[in-house]
Formats: structure tokens, sequence, C-alpha cells
């Protein structure tokens, strides 16, 4: 077994302010178009709670909110202090097998990547570093604005979210919430609320949530009503969003895989060699947050909690893009569509049970024969369990399928895929800010257009993961 050592140090930073995103709006010079083809709460205000289980000191998008006589008083109004800017530092040992990843234009499943062979490799890296604003303009107007650097983004410093939230106080038994800006709509139970968007209790998220990091990220107006019948409670979310006309580009070309870079406001991710036909259109990147068609999509969510230690959460997502708009450097329209599942269950005071499941389909391009270019049927699902061991520690374990179909005229069936991956984490909080977590990944796929590479279709890929999770 060969070992060896790589390193990357951190690239300096530049600025980059939120309010240029209004840029993302209008339609790019050039581009062209043709005629048509969890209970999971919502975003809680910037509040720090005492007991939250990351160094981020978040609150998961699948835990419920502390009693009101447990969370920290809050000033009226705190715009710019030490309660509102942080920064947060992530630093990795990694040892990973396998193919060339597609942070490096391959096929591999996971960030890290085996040597040249496919024998194993040692990383001791920094991998991301987030600088999050989270000031509270009045009692019920709040923002969550933060920027990062990470490994293997091309800018040296980005914007990862910049929005907005009001929520008014409760009268009654009906709530009102208001969110606008870029940010991602609720779909993850893997995630933090606040600041950074950061994953809770492993290293890596699921297959899902790693792509809904990567592709649908919006740049968007919701609004949530909060209703309490009998015992029960539901909610209502609806929204309209542009900046994510590409959403579907890295499921057709590369697949599903497991990660926890981010989309930023203005960065790409590099894509897998294209067949020749698409090479010839795509440009060999994608961008997650552009606007093509002058479009607006849409988003609904449903969330409904019974009066047991359950919820259930179904989320519709349409960006309406026109698979027949792109610009001259060949950046294109996707029309991508999805529904998703997620339900989450206390199995117990220290246990939780998370399901998501995810099911859609993404059209690019012109039609031949009738047939679009690009035609993509995307599935994946996934069970976590978590258990809380005292105050400081939470072992998880989570087991997932996905897969992709390809009917494309211009596709080959070989381009679809089939994989299963295994998770188990640990997480340690060692001190108020610094946390420690430990993670054994491993994946196994199929992917036809792996020969055409030299490779075997059928890859198997395992990392271990020590992170070391700092709060400023």
């Amino acid at each position: 077994m060969n070992f060896a050592v790589a390193s990357r140090g951190a690239r300096s930073m530049v600025s980059v302010s939120a309010f240029a995103l209004a840029a993302c709006l209008p339609l790019p010079a050039g581009a062209q178009t043709a005629p048509d083809p969890a209970a999971t709460p919502a975003p809680t205000p910037p509040a720090t709670p005492a007991d939250a289980p990351s160094s981020d000191q978040s609150v998961p998008a699948a835990d419920a909110a502390l009693p009101a006589d447990a969370q920290p008083s809050m000033p009226r109004i705190d715009i710019l202090s030490k309660n509102t800017i942080s920064m947060l530092f992530d630093a990795r040992l990694a040892v990973a097998n396998g193919e060339r990843s597609f942070t490096n234009r391959g096929l591999g499943k996971t960030r890290f990547e085996g040597t040249a062979n496919g024998d194993y490799k040692v990383y001791a890296v920094p991998v991301e570093a987030d600088l999050i604003w989270l000031p509270r303009f009045t009692p019920s107007l709040t923002a969550n604005v933060s920027a990062a650097w990470q490994r293997d983004q091309e800018n040296k410093f980005d914007l990862i979210e910049a929005f907005v939230n009001f929520l008014p106080p409760q009268t009654g038994k009906v709530g009102v919430q208001f969110r606008a800006g870029l940010m991602w709509p609720e779909i993850s139970q893997e995630h933090s609320t606040g600041g950074a968007w950061s994953v809770v209790n492993t290293i890596t998220p699921s297959v899902i949530n790693s792509w809904v990091g990567e592709e649908v990220k919006v740049l968007g107006v919701e609004g949530t009503v909060r209703a309490t019948l009998g015992q029960s409670e539901l909610g209502l979310t609806g929204g309209i969003f542009a900046g994510n006309d590409t959403s579907g580009t890295l499921l057709s070309f590369r697949g599903w895989a497991l990660h926890d870079e981010k989309a930023t406001g203005f960065g790409h991710f590099p894509l897998p060699p294209l067949n020749p036909f698409i090479r010839l259109l795509q440009e060999d990147r994608t961008r997650s947050t552009i606007e093509l068609d002058n479009r607006l999509g849409f988003y609904g969510r449903l969330e409904w909690r019974p009066p047991i230690p359950v919820g259930v959460a179904l989320f519709y997502y349409d960006n309406r893009g026109n698979p027949q708009a792109f610009t001259p450097n060949g950046q294109w329209g996707w029309r991508t569509r999805f529904w998703n599942l997620g339900i989450n269950a206390d199995l117990g005071t220290n246990t939780r049970l998370l399901l998501q499941g995810m099911s859609g389909s993404t059209i690019m391009g012109f039609k031949t024969g009738g047939v679009p270019w690009v035609h993509t049927y995307f599935n994946a699902a996934y069970a976590m369990v978590t258990r809380r061991i005292g105050d400081k520690l939470a072992i998880s374990g989570r087991v997932e399928a996905f897969n992709t179909r390809e009917h494309g005229s211009e596709m080959s069936p070989l381009e679809s895929e089939d994989g299963w991956s295994s998770t188990v984490a640990a997480r340690y909080n060692l001190t108020d800010n610094l946390t420690l977590f430990g993670e054994a990944l491993n994946v196994r796929s199929r992917r036809g257009v792996r020969a055409n590479l030299g490779l075997h279709p059928f890859q198997a890929q395992t990392v271990f993961q020590l992170a070391l999770r700092f709060r400023l």
C-alpha cells in the first residue's frame, strides 16, 4: 500500500459584496433563447442557543427549538458587536483511496482521492474559513450574511448566503415568517440553520444534501404560515426565485457525490470529461447561481408536526428553466423538478432518526427526434440515526442509496449510475468553541462511462476523516 502526503495552504482572501448579487438577475449579455421547452422549523433569528450541538453553535434544522426559559436573552437591536460577528475554521486530516475526485475533473464520489493508482493518500489541509454576520435590526428583523474561503473553489473569498429574515411575534394560533435574499430552501435535515450552513452531526452530508449545497441555492423570496390545529402544528411555505437556471448540470454529467463543499455567489464547479457532442456545447465547468432566461422558479413546502415526537415535511421544486437558453461561453439552462420528503423522529430522549428521499428529473438542450439532448431522472434516499451520549458526544450512522437514469438523445445510457454508501461519524465538543469530528465513509457506485477513462465501471472508495472545527 503506497501513501503520499498532500498539503495545500489557504489562499489569500479578497472582499466580496453581498449586494452585488443583484447582477445575477438580468439576462447575461449575449444570452440566447429559442422557443420553449422533518418537522424542520424555519430559520431562527440569529440567537446563539446555549446547548447548540456543534461548534458553530447553530440549531440543526431537524432539532426542536429551545423552550422559552432556556433561550438566552437577546438585545432588541444589535447590528455590529461581538455577538453578531463570528468566524468558523475547519481543518482536516483525511486518508482516502479510489479514483480521481470530481474536484479534479474525475468521476470520484468524494472530495478526496487516492494516489494515481488508487492507493491510500493522506491529506492534512484547511478546508474552509467562514466570516459570519448575524445582525438584529429590530426584534423581528434579522439577517444572515456569510462568506467563505473553500479549499476547492476558485475564488479566494466568496459569498455563501445573504438574506434577511422577518419573524413578527405570533399572536393566537397563526404565525408568519418571511425570508429574502441568497439562501438555500429548507430541504436539508443535516445542516444548521444559522451561519455558514454547516453539517451538524457528520463531516459529510448525504448525497441529497451534498447536491442541494451545490445546485439548489436560490436568490428569492419566501413566506411561511404556521398554524396550530388541535394538538398538531402545520406549516406552509411558498417561494419564488431566480439565479438557479443551471441546476441539474452536475447530476447529469457527473452524477451524485458525497462532500461538504458549498455553492458560492460567484463560483463554479468543475465538470468531468464530457462526451464529444456535449463537449462542443457545454463549458467545462458550471456556475450554480446564474440567471439565463428571466423566468422565475418556485417551490413549496408543507410540514406537519403531530402530538408525538415526529415531523414530516414534503417539498416540491421547479426552477422553470428554459433548457434551450444558453450563453456564448456554454452555460445552459436546465428544467429541473423534484419532490423531497423528510421525516424525523425522536426514538427516546437521546436518539433521533432522520429519513429523507428525493426524486426528480432534469432536461437540457434542443430536441432530436422529439427527445431532449439531455434528460436525466434522479433518485436518492437515506436513513440516519444519531445517539447523544452525555453533553459532549454524539454518534451517528447513515446508509443511503442513489441512482440516475439517462434518456437524452445525445447521452448514452452508460451515463446512468447506481450506488450506495455507509457512514459512521462521531462529534465531540471539546469546548464551547471547539468541536472534533471523526468519520469513516465508504461509497460504491457503477457508472458505465468510467470505461472511457480506462476504469472499471464499478468503483469503491473509502475515506477516513478527522475534522477540527473552531469558532471565534
